[in-house]
């Protein structure tokens, strides 16, 4: 079994199905007709087989025939390999396959032999994919809404990783605009009061408690410097020292949760090393410039859009949406990237269709620019939903969810729904110690394979040379089959970008793994055992690599013990 994207059982059925037709047709059984793509399911029954394929049903009309002679046709063509053991046909146009219970049972040393790399793929074969995610306004402390996004950026890079692709992760830091003048001249007030000035707050300026204490922080290393400079020049300065402190305690924060980024990209820079000017020079080039009313405009109208969208306004100030313009001319045209994935925010849904006008305006596909949004996230504290805003200062941050709950709660929970669901999260579900809580019940199955073979090690039992064909029980066959599911579940999170199914698979593997060891006594001490013990104990090792390398993804703990 080769650990590329063809080791995805799906997609080699679905080949052989393609090669069948091509036979079938040229034998003279079925008509010639284009298909798009090749249905290949797995059945909710077993009595169904392991995969099914509705392709007859598909192909009835087109072909003129009935869907069971066409899958009779298919059925009798389809060679596979040693991993196939049955193929059938079933009413009213299925196609079924079961799998060969002596290959399925091989696949355990197939498994412990890849260890860490078993689930790799070539489907991205090296193309370079850069994951923009986060990208909060460094002018407070991330709040658990700030969560999702992040949780969600940071595995579904892990994924494209495994599925082979060259992933670059991003934090785009907003140190230039509104937000952050702001924020300076909101820190700069506080300072001032701290010596009792007369400094008023700006009327949107940011009010939360941290801003005051991280006035305190900086009053106490520089005691009252600021207040002896020119107001304009104590504003950037004590702006920049804490703009500093917000980008530490942001980090601070995704560390505790298990992100992190290759790249942490400075906006100003965009117009300190000419992006911004290179990319408005090439929107004028192409015609997609206009001046009207004083201001200067991106002419989206002409590219699809119903409005045009405001590049500089008329005091002269760039938007930003001006600063997107120069960022992703930046990543396409300076950095080359094959592919680029923003992770946005439930605010930044009106942006799609307008990024996507300057993707044709730079002469990039739109389809090289993919945009998540994802929705907002209720957080239940007993019966009251608290409201999170970093002006007014009512928020809860990650931070305090984290020392709450813990990060592989915060994480877990986070994944578990795709992003453009709304979701709540449980705060009473995520800390409670039993099987009710995904995050408990997954990682209490991987502290039990641990602690099966520590206990093989105490006893000294060395299962290398297990024989894997005593694995007859039903659970632990059911077991196997269900580690079989991991490349292909990469397979399908990396094509559909959908990493919240990880939790999903997680789950109903150790719920799996769980039933067999109820089913199946492991480390036996009667005479005569010694052999399926063997055996047993190189299933539970398997379990251990599919299992780990979920949480690996997940960025969770893989505990030994619990």
């Amino acid at each position: 079994m080769n650990n590329d994207c063809s080791s995805n059982l799906r997609d080699k059925i679905g080949t052989w199905i393609g090669e069948a037709l091509e036979s079938s047709v040229s034998k003279g059984l079925l008509p010639s007709v284009k298909i798009d793509n090749i249905p290949v399911e797995r059945p909710q029954s077993p009595e169904h087989g392991h995969f099914a394929s509705s392709l007859p049903l598909k192909l009835a009309r087109d072909m003129r025939m009935n869907p069971m002679n066409i899958a009779e046709a298919l059925a009798s063509c389809i060679t596979g390999d040693g991993s196939i053991g049955k193929v059938w046909v079933q009413s009213p146009g299925f196609i079924n396959f079961s799998l060969e219970e002596s290959w399925i049972v091989k696949q355990v040393d197939v498994i412990r032999t890849l260890g860490d790399v078993y689930g790799n793929l070539d489907l991205g074969a090296g193309q370079s994919v850069q994951v923009e995610f986060v990208s909060v306004n460094p002018t407070g402390p991330l709040h658990v809404g700030h969560a999702r996004g992040a949780i969600y950026g940071s595995a579904l890079a892990n994924i494209l990783e495994t599925a082979g692709y060259d992933v670059q992760r991003e934090y785009y830091v907003n140190d230039a605009g509104n937000q952050m003048s702001l924020f300076f001249e909101s820190l700069f007030a506080r300072y001032c009061q701290l010596y009792k000035e007369d400094m008023p707050m700006p009327e949107d300026g940011y009010r939360g408690e941290y801003v005051i204490d991280l006035a305190k922080e900086i009053r106490d290393k520089e005691q009252d410097r600021f207040l002896n400079l020119p107001k304009e020049d104590a504003i950037r300065e004590i702006g920049n020292i804490g703009l500093d402190k917000m980008l530490y305690v942001i980090k601070s924060d995704l560390s505790k949760v298990g992100v992190w980024f290759d790249t942490w990209f400075s906006e100003k820079t965009l117009y300190e090393e000419g992006q911004y000017d290179k990319s408005m020079d090439l929107l004028k080039l192409k015609g997609f410039v206009t001046e009207r009313d004083g201001a200067i405009w991106f002419t989206s109208t002409s590219l699809g859009e119903d409005k045009d969208n405001v590049l500089v306004r008329g005091t002269g100030v760039p938007t930003y949406f001006a600063s997107d313009v120069a960022y992703h001319y930046n990543k396409f045209i300076e950095r080359n990237f094959d592919r680029v994935i923003n992770v946005w925010g439930a605010d930044h849904q009106g942006h799609i269709s307008r990024m996507k006008a300057v993707m044709t305006a730079i002469d990039r596909s739109p389809d090289k620019l993919t945009l998540m949004i994802t929705q907002i996230v209720t957080f239940k504290h007993g019966d009251e939903t608290v409201r999170m805003s970093k002006r007014s200062g009512d928020m809860i941050t990650l931070s305090e969810l984290v020392s709450e709950v813990g990060p592989d709660a915060c994480r877990f929970f986070f994944l578990s729904r795709s992003p453009e669901s709304q979701m709540e999260f449980d705060m009473k579900l995520a800390m409670d110690q039993s099987s009710d809580n995904p995050v408990y019940y997954i990682q209490y199955a991987y502290a039990r394979i641990s602690s099966i073979i520590k206990l093989a090690s105490e006893r000294d039992i060395d299962y290398a040379e297990g024989d894997v064909n005593l694995l007859t029980h039903c659970a632990a066959l059911s077991l196997i089959t269900k580690m079989l599911e991991f490349p292909e579940i990469i397979g399908m999170m990396a094509r559909n970008l959908e990493p919240h199914h990880l939790t999903h698979y997680s789950t109903e593997l150790a719920t799996t793994f769980h039933w067999f060891y109820r089913e199946c006594r492991v480390v036996s001490s009667e005479t005569g055992d010694e052999e399926i013990t063997k055996a047993r104990l190189k299933l539970v090792d398997a379990s251990k690599v599919v299992l780990g390398r979920c949480l690996q993804l997940m960025s969770m703990n893989a505990p030994d013990k619990m």
